[in-house]
């Protein structure tokens, strides 16, 4: 079947609203294969944060704060996984305003097993249950990326509060500003109808119809801002929430003064590779259908990564005079972040440039920056999350250019590719990165300071230089 994508698309895992078509159409159908490959995405995508990600910050650390890493991303995804099931799910993907969803589906209630999910096909939808767990580990990998910000210094129980407060007030509104959108089963259904009337009046009734249910969309979304995996959901939203939290939260004791170098770069290795394989399942599985744009965007997180990993590496050879296996650990998951929003809309040439500029950028904002301004982001989620996210969202404006070899973005209610406008498109980018670091900049500075108020952010000294393992769970890593 041809790629397509939605006008003002949103990411992919996206779309999803209202499920069934206008009683004038066929019911959409729900085809096999395509809740097959959701399936699997969705496992995939939970390897990314378990093993994946644990393991990938865990080696990062110190040894004497391995587990409490582990703790940290392991709670987030159970605390998470539950939230989604009561309210989150129904807050992020149901009609209520531009910002925020309703409690129509709180508790998963009317969600049976026959219920339905848009797709990106008209036509073509699968089985809401899955969606609903595709989601929901995007749902909490994401606040799994915020806690290598603040490594080996917050107390478990500010992580245990944070955490749930953020995923409720920041992940919840930005997820349903961008991705939340009728479907376009709803929409073509519509402009049919449109196109059949007859008359004045019945041509007024039918375009208010189809105005109506455009209008029931993410604020972010009806920007025409376009995220095909979640860069500003994800990536942006997370990054900035890092920064902020290791910038309240302070330095770590001796830092600047005292080596900190990873424990366990065999275990960064082992997480960074989990990583990647389980990307697959976050981008290709955004597309929602096994077709060909699945295969574009599997293809584009082949090539952007490795592009990524390549630029870093060689970058660091020339500037430090050695290649190093962190430094192309980094640049690869760079490269992933950038190419996260463009996966689907970007061709695979365009992917490599992007995996190749966002490899030297982090690069210079992990070690020039950090090192300039001597803020203590522990895992660099700031400089490869954020700054990775920044420049894969802008940069899917550029490359969704069909003259770039990009797909376009489709226009449901006119049936075809819309009509490539630069300035338009990185406008809408633009509408779309600065909400987000805005929302999650700010409101998780309120919430830390929350926190901070109820159960206090940060360890004692004597706390951390013991290490949190041994202090807050009272384990340790390794018993030799």
């Amino acid at each position: 079947m041809t790629f397509k994508r939605p006008y003002s698309a949103g990411l992919a895992a996206l779309a999803v609203g209202l499920f069934a078509a206008t009683a004038a159409y066929a019911e959409p159908t729900v085809n096999k294969g395509d809740n097959a490959w959701m399936l699997t995405s969705t496992v995939l995508v939970l390897l990314m944060t378990i093993p994946g990600l644990a393991l990938f910050y865990g080696g990062l650390v110190r040894s004497k704060n391995m587990l409490s890493v582990l703790m940290q991303v392991f709670y987030t995804v159970c605390i998470v996984v539950l939230l989604w099931s009561l309210y989150g799910y129904s807050l992020a993907f149901t009609g209520g305003s531009d910002f925020i969803g309703g409690f129509s589906k709180a508790f998963l209630m009317g969600v049976t097993l026959e219920s339905k999910a848009a797709t990106f096909s008209v036509d073509a939808n699968i089985t809401e249950l899955i969606y609903i767990c595709f989601q929901m580990t995007f749902a909490a990998i994401t606040p799994a990326l915020i806690v290598g910000a603040f490594a080996e210094r917050m107390k478990f129980a500010a992580v245990a509060l944070f955490v749930p407060l953020w995923v409720t007030l920041i992940y919840l509104p930005i997820a349903h500003m961008v991705w939340y959108w009728p479907g376009p089963d709803l929409i073509t259904d519509a402009a049919k109808a449109l196109a059949a009337a007859a008359d004045g009046a019945a041509k007024t009734a039918a375009q208010a119809k189809l105005d109506e249910i455009n209008a029931d969309a993410g604020w972010i979304f009806k920007k025409g801002a376009i995220d095909f995996a979640g860069g500003t959901v994800v990536h942006i939203n997370a990054g900035i929430a890092g920064l902020v939290g290791a910038l309240l939260i302070g330095k770590r004791v001796g830092y600047g003064k005292e080596l900190m170098a990873p424990h366990s770069l065999t275990m960064t290795m082992i997480g960074a590779s989990l990583l990647w394989v389980g990307w697959f399942g976050f981008n290709a599985g955004s597309n929602l259908e096994a077709s060909g744009g699945a295969a574009l965007a599997m293809t584009n997180s082949f090539v952007a990564t490795a592009a990524a990993a390549m630029a870093w590496m060689f970058a660091e050879w020339i500037v430090k005079g050695h290649p190093s296996v962190l430094g192309a650990l980094s640049g690869a998951v760079a490269g992933l972040v950038a190419v996260t929003p463009a996966a689907g809309y970007s061709g695979p040439m365009g992917a490599i440039v992007l995996g190749l500029v966002v490899g030297v950028v982090c690069l210079f904002f992990c070690t020039v920056v950090k090192n300039s301004l001597g803020y203590d982001d522990s895992l660099d989620v700031f400089g490869v999350h954020c700054i990775g996210g920044i420049i894969g969202a802008l940069g899917t404006g550029i490359l969704v250019n069909p003259a770039l070899g990009g797909t376009g973005v489709m226009d449901y209610a006119a049936g075809k590719i819309a009509d490539y406008d630069f300035v338009a498109q990185m406008t809408s980018q633009l509408w779309g990165v600065s909400t987000t670091l805005v929302w999650s900049g700010i409101g998780s500075a309120i919430l830390y300071k929350v926190v901070d108020v109820i159960v206090g952010l940060r360890v004692n000294v004597e706390t951390e230089r013991e290490g949190l393992d041994v202090t807050e769970h009272t384990e340790r890593a390794y018993n030799m």
